[in-house]
């Protein structure tokens, strides 16, 4: 970071950062993509660059750009949701064709359907190709737009072994995050056509995106992508082992895709109660969604795995 080469980013001027640029691009089997301050700031320029305002956006009910971005598309896009009720995030052909609608005077038209890759509050989720591809058709039979939330897509390419251009191949618009499984400390990436990233680019600056020296950061997803991304695998293979240690302790764990853990809390134990007593014996988890989130990445070794699962043996033991 401290060697990158920079520039104004604003001007397209940052080679470092058009550096990265290329790389995603072509990683998606992309014409074009574009750095971004946030993930979340991707969702909100997807969202406006591919709906007209009054249109409606078909996701899961518990999707990020829905449940967890203050609403911010609806304020800034002036569309509405039309979420769906699943189990684990993962929403069906069957489902997508009930709630798609051409408009009228009465009605908004369907005219974006998002996508999560993984689904973070399902369960880290990975999609099937055959269900992606599936929801993908029914999307384009009735004229919608597409686009995925891939904040953590390299981890759905790593469980799956389905590469990020075939998820990409499908879809109008797709992102990366590069402060996930990469490792980076910021930023994220959507690729889509020359036009579509031309359209997105006015919503970024207006939306407040507009950076300077970005190379410090883009050099650092670089690393990330050369480096972090080739060991994700590690990150899966501690999720199972995260998960295998709190099913022998007794807590009900579901059974992770990715690189997340979702339990409940011990018998006896509200949520609140856990996530502060392991907070106590010095590890840090979440409370989502009803349940206990834990993730794994690149700052998180096998010894401290085998922490976590101490401490909770001992909360659990004198709750």
């Amino acid at each position: 970071m401290a060697e990158a080469e920079v520039g104004d980013e604003q001007m397209g001027e940052d080679p470092t950062t058009r550096r990265l640029e290329e790389r995603v691009a072509e990683m998606m089997g992309m014409a074009a993509a574009m750095y971004m301050p946030t993930g979340s700031m991707c969702n909100k320029v997807a969202v406006s660059a591919l709906t007209k305002p009054g249109d409606a956006l078909v996701c899961d009910h518990l999707a990020h750009v829905y449940r967890f971005e203050g609403g911010g598309s609806a304020v800034l896009s002036g569309i509405v949701f039309e979420p769906l009720a699943t189990e684990k995030g993962i929403f069906t052909p069957q489902q997508l064709e009930a709630v798609m609608k051409p408009g009228s005077v009465y009605e908004p038209r369907t005219s974006l359907v998002s996508i999560e890759q993984t689904h973070n509050f399902g369960g880290g989720v990975v999609w099937s190709l055959e269900q992606y591809e599936a929801v993908c058709v029914t999307a384009r039979e009735h004229g919608a737009s597409i686009f995925t939330d891939g904040a953590r897509l390299l981890n759905a390419v790593a469980a799956s072994g389905v590469a990020a251009e075939r998820w990409a191949a499908l879809v109008d618009a797709i992102w990366i995050d590069f402060s996930k499984g990469v490792g980076a400390p910021g930023g994220a990436a959507i690729a889509g056509s020359t036009d579509f990233i031309e359209s997105a680019r006015r919503f970024k600056y207006l939306y407040g995106g507009a950076m300077r020296q970005s190379g410090v950061l883009a050099a650092a997803a670089l690393y990330g992508l050369d480096h972090n991304v080739p060991r994700m695998p590690d990150d899966h293979a501690h999720a199972d082992e995260l998960a295998a240690g709190f099913r022998e302790i007794g807590l009900e764990v579901a059974e992770p895709e990715s690189n997340m853990v979702f339990c409940g809390p011990p018998p006896g134990m509200e949520l609140a109660e856990f996530v502060a007593a392991m907070g106590t014996e010095g590890v840090r988890i979440g409370a989502v969604a009803g349940r206990i989130r834990m993730v794994t990445h690149v700052d998180v070794s096998t010894d401290d795995i085998t922490t976590a699962i101490q401490a909770a043996r001992r909360v659990v033991s004198e709750s």
